[in-house]
C-alpha cells in the first residue's frame, strides 16, 4: 500500500459517517415520572383554576408548560414568565405531550414537518427546552392582556415553535381544547378545588335569585367564551 494513503476500509467508513450525518436524529432521553407533590410534570401542559373567574366559569383557568425536567413555566404578568412558581396555586390538570410529535431539525433541509421554511422563520428549536426558552425570551417583552396575550398565548407559542403534531396553528382555543378534552386530573382534591366554588356560587344563586341567576350565569359564560374567540380571531392578529 502506498505511503500516506489511508486504507480503503477507512475511506468507506468515513464516507458512511458523512452520509449518515444527514440522517442524524435527536436522541430523546427518558423522562422522569410525573410527581405532583414536587410540582414536576415533564413535558406537560398544566392547568389550574383562576380565583373568581373559575367560580363563575369553571372551564376557564390558567395554563403553563413544563420543561423536560418537570419545571413549570407560565406567563402570568407583563414582561414576566414564572419558573417553578405556578401562579394561582398547584396544578389541577395536566396533559403529557409526546416529544416524538415535535420537529427538531438539525438544519433547514432536515425538517420533519411540512412547514419547512415557515418553521425556520418562526424560530426552529433543537430541543424541547430550547423551544420553551425561545418563547420565554419572546414573552419577556410582551404586555399581558387577559384576552389576547395571556398564559394560553404563551403555551401556543411554545407549541408552534415545537411544531407539535406537525401544526403551527396552535392558539388560545386549541390549547384550551387540548386541556379540556385530554387533560387528566392530578387527584380527587383537584376536582373538588376546581368545582366546589362554582357549585357553591350556583347553589346560592339559585336559592336567592332562582332561575334568572342561571340565565345570567349562562350568558356570562357565553359572553366570556365569545370574547376569547373574538380576541383569537381578530384582536391577536398582526
Amino acid at each position: 500500500m502506498p505511503r500516506g494513503r489511508p486504507p480503503i476500509m477507512d475511506l468507506k467508513t468515513a464516507y458512511d459517517v458523512e452520509l449518515s450525518g444527514s440522517r442524524i436524529q435527536h436522541e430523546l432521553w427518558p423522562l422522569d415520572e410525573i410527581d405532583p407533590r414536587k410540582a414536576k410534570f415533564p413535558c406537560c401542559l398544566v392547568w389550574t383554576p383562576l380565583p373568581v373567574v373559575s367560580w363563575l366559569a369553571p372551564f376557564i383557568g390558567h395554563v403553563g408548560i413544563c420543561r423536560e425536567a418537570g419545571a413549570i413555566l407560565d406567563f402570568s404578568g407583563s414582561y414576566f414568565v414564572n419558573v417553578e412558581d405556578f401562579a394561582f396555586g398547584a396544578a389541577a390538570r395536566y396533559v403529557q405531550l409526546d416529544r416524538e410529535k415535535c420537529c427538531f431539525p438539525p438544519n433547514l433541509a432536515g425538517h420533519k414537518c411540512k412547514h419547512g421554511y415557515q418553521h425556520e422563520e418562526f424560530g426552529t428549536a433543537l430541543t424541547w427546552d430550547d423551544a420553551l426558552q425561545l418563547s420565554m425570551r419572546h414573552f419577556e417583552h410582551k404586555s399581558y392582556n387577559l384576552f389576547t396575550c395571556n398564559s394560553y398565548s404563551f403555551v401556543a407559542n411554545c407549541l408552534n415553535r415545537l411544531c407539535y403534531e406537525g401544526s403551527m396553528d396552535w392558539n388560545m382555543i386549541t390549547v384550551a381544547a387540548l386541556i379540556l378534552f385530554k387533560g387528566q386530573w392530578v387527584n380527587s382534591m383537584s376536582v373538588i378545588r376546581s368545582f366546589l366554588p362554582f357549585t357553591v356560587v350556583l347553589c346560592l344563586g339559585l336559592l336567592l335569585v332562582r332561575w334568572p341567576f342561571l340565565v345570567g350565569l349562562f350568558s356570562f359564560s357565553l359572553l366570556l367564551f365569545g370574547w376569547f374567540l373574538l380576541g383569537w380571531c381578530v384582536l391577536s392578529k398582526p
